[in-house]
């Protein structure tokens, strides 16, 4: 997990009431890389429960869609199969899936939805043929 400074606001208790920054809360947001789209690619590792993955899961959206990030994937290994439900309802859905893994996939912006699945393979194949 990595975390991130956020200032945290008190209110003072002066007549004009300003407002002063009194600490820095660390926010912990999941480990990512960044993608050549301008995704984020998150590979899960660390066991969960659902309401603290949930939690640091929308802090890490916010801050990837403040800093411009398109698409958020999220490779799930088979041992984290519990926290597939809280993606799902976070807005999260299925791209593919391997033996070991389950790969889920979210658009940030509100823009149309770039990320495609591909769902077929085609072969191309070619001989020559000349006078011999």
């Amino acid at each position: 997990m990595d975390s991130v400074p956020v200032p945290s606001l008190s209110a003072s208790s002066t007549l004009t009431e300003e407002v002063q920054v009194t600490a820095l809360q660390m926010i912990e947001l999941l480990t990512s890389t960044t993608d050549e789209h301008g995704g984020v690619i998150v590979e899960m590792d660390k066991p969960m429960d659902s309401a603290t993955f949930v939690s640091i899961l929308r802090a890490s959206i916010s801050h990837w869609k403040q800093l411009g990030n398109m698409g958020v994937w999220i490779k799930s290994p088979i041992h984290l199969v519990s926290l597939v439900e809280a993606l799902v309802k976070e807005g999260f859905w299925y791209h593919h899936a391997e033996p070991k893994y389950l790969m889920l996939v979210y658009w940030i912006p509100d823009s149309a939805n770039t990320i495609a699945n591909a769902t077929h393979r085609v072969g191309v194949g070619a001989f020559v043929v000349n006078e011999k």
